[in-house]
């Protein structure tokens, strides 16, 4: 790729990883091509603290003297074929129930994703809420850090209140707008 480095490119994608501890990862191209930097703060920027494995996104790119980067994320999608698996926990609830939960606003209590599971809080309840690491890879996303600001749908299930989907609370914001 040779182009000025204030040119930039839309490019989609699947996220080939992304270490939030290393802070960046990688893209690749659908249409071939060296692998994107995907860093941090462009994450960040978008709204999101992590990216699952394998998820759809759609970058502006930029040639760079050390490569090319994604300079703006437009969207994510979560990895193909997550949301067709069943889970354990939601397999006895009727899916009108969980499509029809309202995104709440949520804070991240803390969240272990070796153990596969953490707690939020949805602002104006005192009870946690448990959120499956599966949940979050169906969401697009990977990891989450305490403090972070989510909307979360929130279900009663067998281990108690239950998030059964989790975005940024950014991408929550940009999505309730689009008419």
């Amino acid at each position: 790729m040779k182009q000025n480095e204030t040119e930039t490119q839309r490019v989609i994608g699947k996220v080939k990883w992304f270490d939030p501890v290393k802070g960046f990862g990688f893209v690749v191209s659908d249409a071939g091509g060296p692998d994107i930097l995907l860093h941090a703060n462009v994450l960040r920027n978008f709204g999101q603290g992590s990216v699952a494995d394998m998820a759809l996104i759609e970058v502006a790119v930029q040639a760079t003297e050390r490569g090319v980067q994604a300079v703006e994320i437009f969207r994510i999608e979560p990895p193909e074929g997550t949301s067709d698996l069943a889970l354990a926990d939601f397999e006895d609830i009727d899916p009108e129930i969980i499509r029809a939960a309202p995104l709440e606003p949520a804070r991240v209590k803390w969240f272990d994703k070796a153990k596969g599971f953490g707690f939020v809080n949805v602002f104006g309840r005192s009870e946690d809420v448990f959120v499956h690491v599966e949940v979050l890879r169906r969401s697009g996303l990977a990891d989450l850090q305490p403090g972070e600001a989510l909307a979360i749908r929130v279900i009663e299930g067998k281990r108690g209140s239950m998030a059964t989907e989790v975005s940024a609370w950014e991408t929550a914001l940009k999505l309730s707008q689009k008419p």
